[in-house]
């Protein structure tokens, strides 16, 4: 299959390589010079500098050249970025089926990615989101990786699924769009309370606690937008933020670390010099579990510390004082 992929950030240039194996892969990027020096040195010196890419994988800052002949799109820019480059895609005279690899929610909007595709796309576009726990570094290593496919479409989803999937990629089928996205959303914003929680030395017992009732606050939010149950407890709710929580390779559990440790938030963001999403997906987040009424204790404390400015052991003692309650509630 002849795939274009849009972002040559960590993932979409770990995806490129992964894919290289089977399929013939064009990644495109919009600055010239990055993609002049990928191709002069073959890596990705700013993102991955450790893996060689792959001497078929094609290299392009120019979009028209890797669309022509495309089979499949897959976006993997950040969410902020996910409307303008759709847009640039909108008046292909034929379709191509988009794939999105992005987390989080639209900022100002607190658009999912599939709303942003709704609005941006005319309708002929087949379409999904391929999410899950994976870090990029593991995955242009070869290391074994599980995502989920979600499409309305049950049998866009399966077949596409099955033409990505090898043996170091496994990838499973959906039709819960909105369950795989929220999963992948909030589960940035839990990463930062774990990084905090662990900064400040509260050891696993808390961590685990904290991974538990995170969980809890992001299926709550799921179940309210329509999600399933069933998929945030898989591989794109429990399983990327089971990994988001606890490896070392996470932006932003490092945020969370950082602020434990007294760091300005800007200082934060120019030394990891990567987009950790969970610092803007936090404020989508709380003003969503607002309006809905949900409630997203955990979530509502990152808020504070990142944009309130409340110092991280004060959040944490404010969520440790609240009254006990029953673990499971009844509807």
């Amino acid at each position: 299959m002849n795939i274009a992929i849009l972002g040559a950030g960590a993932w979409g240039t770990a995806l490129s390589i992964s894919f290289s194996a089977r399929h013939r892969i064009t990644l495109w990027a919009r600055d010239a010079e990055q993609i002049s020096a990928m191709s002069s040195i073959r890596c990705n010196q700013r993102y991955l500098p450790e893996i060689p890419l792959p001497k078929e994988l094609c290299l392009t800052d120019d979009l028209n050249v890797a669309l022509d002949d495309a089979e499949l799109i897959l976006a993997v820019v950040p969410v902020s970025a996910l409307r303008t480059t759709l847009c640039q895609i909108a008046d292909l005279p034929v379709p191509i089926p988009v794939i999105w690899a992005c987390k989080g929610f639209e900022s100002g909007t607190s658009l999912l990615s599939h709303q942003i595709i709704e609005q941006t796309l005319p309708q002929g576009f087949s379409s999904g989101v391929l999410s899950g726990p994976s870090f990029a570094l593991e995955v242009a290593r070869g290391l074994p990786t599980a995502l989920t496919l979600a499409s309305g479409d049950g049998d866009f989803a399966r077949q596409t699924a099955q033409s990505l999937h090898h043996a170091r990629l496994r990838i499973y089928s959906s039709t819960d769009v909105v369950g795989v996205e929220v999963g992948g959303a909030v589960k940035n914003v839990l990463a930062i309370a774990a990084g905090i929680a662990d900064g400040l030395g509260f050891g696993h017992n808390a961590r685990a606690a904290l991974i538990t009732r995170g969980l809890a606050e992001m299926t709550r939010l799921g179940l309210k937008m329509g999600g399933n149950a069933e998929t945030l407890g898989g591989l794109s709710g429990a399983g990327d933020l089971i990994l988001t929580c606890t490896g070392d390779l996470s932006r932003n559990r490092q945020v969370g670390l950082l602020l434990a440790q007294q760091h300005a938030l800007p200082d934060i963001l120019r030394q990891l010099g990567h987009v950790a999403e969970g610092v803007y997906t936090v404020r989508e987040v709380y003003q969503l579990a607002q309006r809905l009424g949900v409630e997203m204790p955990i979530c509502a404390a990152v808020y504070r510390v990142l944009y309130e400015q409340i110092p991280a052991e004060s959040a944490v003692e404010a969520l440790l004082s609240r009254s006990p309650q029953t673990e499971f509630r009844l509807p």
